[in-house]
């Protein structure tokens, strides 16, 4: 007979972490449920439910569901429900706006400080931003992946927190933003320079290139 009740899979590798882990292992996956489309917008979250998913009390769920709401991925009417919110036009495009600036702050400040093998993976990442032209969600993807390596790499720990706190939101606001037909050529040409800026620890050029790929000049 198997014994293991709702507390099997995800909840059983969750018994015995404290409190916050168990939060932020909740908040980190409903969140990439969100940004990957698997809770859509308009999504209604029960409580009682996802506390069934995971095997753990509603404490926990309820701390994750208020940082995501602090985060705007989802909406909560206290005693009456919590559902995910939408990403209208004028969002994204302010989202793209803070993206450029941010990220070029990221490139400005890391990209001197790579170690040569370093910048040869970034220059990757930079180059397989080309991978994202014609699927939004994977140009998001591949985005954040390239500022969260040079983030990481910044030898800036406030750098690093605030991209922490605001890559979810960046990630799922700018699924949406698609690069047109007509731009698709600039946009690889773009990704070309990038990759050679950081070979070259180019922070300046770096910076410049990142705002204009969120089209910001």
């Amino acid at each position: 007979m198997d014994e293991r009740g709702p507390q099997s899979g995800v909840g059983r590798a969750l018994l015995g972490a404290p409190k916050q882990l168990l939060a932020d292992e909740v908040y980190q996956r409903v969140g990439a449920s969100i940004i990957d489309g698997t809770l859509p917008p308009g999504h209604r979250i029960r409580d009682a439910e996802l506390a069934e998913k995971f095997g753990v009390s509603r404490m926990p769920i309820r701390e994750a569901l208020q940082r995501l709401e602090r985060v705007g991925l989802v909406e909560m009417h206290p005693s009456r429900y919590t559902q995910v919110t939408e990403v209208p036009p004028q969002l994204t495009e302010k989202t793209l706006e803070y993206a450029g600036y941010l990220g070029g702050a990221v490139a400005a400040i890391a990209v001197p400080r790579l170690a040569g093998a370093e910048r040869e993976e970034a220059a990757a990442l930079a180059r397989a931003l080309d991978d994202g032209l014609d699927d939004p969600a994977v140009l998001a993807a591949r985005r954040a992946d390239l500022l969260l390596y040079l983030s990481r790499h910044s030898d800036n720990e406030i750098l690093d927190a605030v991209l922490d706190q605001t890559s979810m939101p960046l990630s799922r606001n700018l699924r949406p933003w698609a690069v047109d037909d007509a731009e698709r050529t600039r946009m690889r040409e773009l990704h070309a320079a990038l990759a050679d800026a950081i070979l070259a620890g180019d922070g300046h050029t770096a910076e410049h290139l990142v705002r204009k790929l969120h089209h910001v000049d």
